[in-house]
């Protein structure tokens, strides 16, 4: 079964989604979904600087193709690369799964468990608004929660947006007690000595975990991070493969891996990250804010994996671009399900994407109050 072509659907609504679409000579297709949003021309250029290699290959042959992307071309594929080869990665699987006439999972080495659980985002402009949502999304099903510190009109000062934090999860644990997880995402605001300030005040508070409190270009920061509070450190979804997560988990400097599957070099390299963290009792939570694609992999990697943890789920299943895809993993109660169609289990109509043009403009960004540059 040879690569055909391989085709690219940059899908707009509040943010821009990548889906690709493999084919084969013998009509077998499968989905994959890159994760740079914001990056996407850039993607899909190295898709387009792939295709010469890829097609006429042999489908089912995912390490091969996996090695193929990284490393021709001599430079390793990490960032854009990363995310190019991540979601013809997950294509392929789909492809091989579906081949094989059994759900991926089957693949990965069969079920571990019946369901996923998840969790969901929350929002609000003030604390008592922000714990009112985590308590609709309780009451909805949704067992842990999760948002982000604090800013105002773009502005995030640091010590302003870690005493207003405090406040948040304060309110949240008053009105919905002890029954629901909160998570806390800094998406690498913070300077080493502010997110040590912030652990430690949340200590009492028993969070799940927090995610990305400081940058990891330098991750000499996350060992004195982490030997500076008991809070659980999760940390991943920049990180675009295993060699790069190596050092952390070698080093036990993380609770929890966040690695991406439309980032990170797919479910190839994800599987390898698992293994990893697995030798060294660290779960994974797998980083997903993006579309159908990007779900139905997390569900299926995880539905395989010993050591998973917890599954981000930004956008319930069926809530996000049901005409493109008809056909979805399910949510219910806190949980995420596969279904028992064959490949990812998901259906694609790429005639209704043209309904939704790319966004285009700059990248969100946010700034001190002086008019530096933070972290989005």
């Amino acid at each position: 079964m040879k690569i055909t072509d391989i085709k690219t659907y940059v899908v707009g609504l509040d943010r821009n989604f990548m889906f690709v679409e493999v084919l084969t000579d013998e009509g077998i297709n499968g989905l994959g979904e890159a994760g740079l949003t914001f990056r996407e021309d850039a993607q899909v250029g190295f898709i387009e600087a792939l295709k010469p290699t890829l097609i006429g290959q042999e489908a089912t042959q995912t390490e091969h193709l996996w090695q193929t992307m990284t490393r021709c071309g001599f430079f390793p594929a990490t960032g854009v690369g990363a995310a190019a080869v991540s979601a013809i990665d997950i294509a392929l699987w789909d492809i091989k799964a579906k081949s094989y006439g059994v759900p991926l999972y089957e693949l990965l080495g069969g079920q571990v468990r019946e369901k996923i659980y998840s969790y969901t985002h929350i929002h609000g402009l003030t604390p008592k608004a922000l714990a009112q949502d985590a308590r609709d999304k309780y009451d909805a099903g949704w067992k842990v929660v999760r948002f982000q510190p604090p800013h105002q009109d773009g502005v995030f000062e640091p010590r302003v947006a870690i005493k207003n934090t405090i406040k948040q999860v304060a309110a949240i644990r008053e009105l919905v007690g002890d029954e629901i997880e909160i998570i806390l995402d800094v998406h690498t605001r913070l300077d080493v000595n502010d997110a040590i300030s912030l652990c430690n005040q949340l200590e009492p508070y028993s969070l799940y975990f927090i995610e990305d409190p400081v940058r990891v270009e330098n991750i000499a920061v996350v060992e004195r991070l982490r030997n500076a509070t008991s809070v659980p450190i999760a940390i991943g979804e920049q990180l675009s493969s295993k060699w790069e997560f190596a050092p952390l988990i070698e080093n036990n400097w993380l609770d929890f891996c966040r690695m991406d599957l439309c980032v990170a070099g797919g479910i190839t390299e994800a599987r390898k990250i698992a293994g990893m963290c697995e030798s060294h009792y660290i779960p994974i939570s797998p980083h997903n804010p993006l579309g159908p694609v990007a779900t139905a992999a997390c569900v299926h990697m995880d539905m395989a994996t010993s050591n998973f943890a917890v599954q981000e789920c930004a956008r319930p299943p069926g809530t996000i671009l049901p005409e493109l895809f008809p056909n979805q993993v399910t949510w219910e109660a806190g949980y995420l399900y596969a279904n028992d169609a064959t490949g990812l289990g998901i259906e694609f109509n790429a005639e209704a994407a043209k309904k939704y043009p790319p966004v285009s403009g700059d990248a969100p960004r946010l700034r001190r109050a002086d008019g530096s540059y933070v972290n989005w």
